[in-house]
């Protein structure tokens, strides 16, 4: 029986396995120019105490196991980075959970591997996706990607979904302005990107209804430009939906806060969800 939790929930936490840190760092390091920041559970404890945190739910953040471009060593990275995430849950239950890493969704046969190992063996509390894989534009509302929303359709599942670098970031050389890494501007981009791709797809209705998705950093763009998509959609050539059916699907989300607790980005986000979404 898992153990009972009360207080603060974190469900944006980042972990750093030894394996994934060297991973990226194998590779060239984080697309994105951040840095990679030193991981130890003591420290993380700390950090948790000192600012009221009763569980965190742990994730590794962008780039994924998918930094490693080798199906096998993907899948291996995933599962180890996994198995690293449940041991700190095991030690300590009501400190820690985790939502389970997967490969690219480009190979959908390790990830749906992986989601049933992660969910049925480890008991993983959810999975982690990024906003987007591959070398180009393959963001989670691609048609490609539908037998993993499927299957995590079937099972319910929490699925935290966090920005990655866009498409034409491969390396620092790619950089359009070598002052602003990924993570301080692209990254609500990205996010508000991936989410209004699962919208106007219909993946979010379709094939993602029973899901609970949660947006990181308050849904990034999102809340402030879902508006101006919605009431330009229906008169294009996507007029099968409503401006309201638009913003409707936009609060079938769930939005996490973290970075996001500047009045003016909390009230765009106040003003989408309306009441009762507190």
């Amino acid at each position: 029986m898992p153990a009972k939790i009360q207080g603060k929930i974190d469900v944006h936490h980042h972990v750093y396995p030894p394996a994934y840190t060297a991973a990226i760092k194998a590779h060239g390091g984080d697309p994105s120019g951040w840095y990679i920041p030193s991981w130890t559970v003591e420290a993380d404890h700390a950090i948790c105490r000192e600012i009221g945190i009763s569980t965190a739910i742990l994730s590794c953040t962008a780039p994924g196991p998918g930094i490693e471009p080798d199906v096998e060593k993907a899948q291996q990275l995933a599962r180890t980075c996994n198995e690293f995430s449940a041991g700190l849950r095991d030690a300590d239950p009501t400190a820690y959970g985790f939502f389970a890493s997967v490969p690219s969704l480009l190979d959908t046969k390790a990830v749906l591997e992986e989601i049933d190992y992660a969910l049925d063996v480890l008991n993983a509390d959810g999975v982690v996706l990024m906003t987007r894989y591959g070398s180009d534009n393959h963001y989670l509302g691609h048609p490609s990607f539908i037998p993993i929303w499927d299957a995590l359709n079937k099972r319910k599942a929490i699925v935290f979904v966090h920005p990655s670098s866009p498409a034409n970031y491969r390396s620092e050389s790619d950089w359009v302005n070598k002052n602003i890494p990924g993570p301080a501007w692209d990254y609500a981009h990205e996010t508000g990107r991936t989410a209004i791709d699962l919208i106007t797809s219909s993946m979010l209705r379709d094939h993602a209804r029973e899901c609970k998705i949660i947006l990181a950093h308050a849904g990034g763009t999102l809340p402030y430009l879902v508006g101006r998509a919605a009431g330009l959609l229906p008169y294009s050539f996507l007029r099968s939906k409503t401006c309201e059916e638009y913003l409707e699907d936009a609060r079938m989300f769930y939005y996490d806060t973290a970075l996001s607790s500047l009045d003016m980005q909390s009230a765009a986000l106040r003003e989408l969800l309306k009441d009762g979404y507190d």
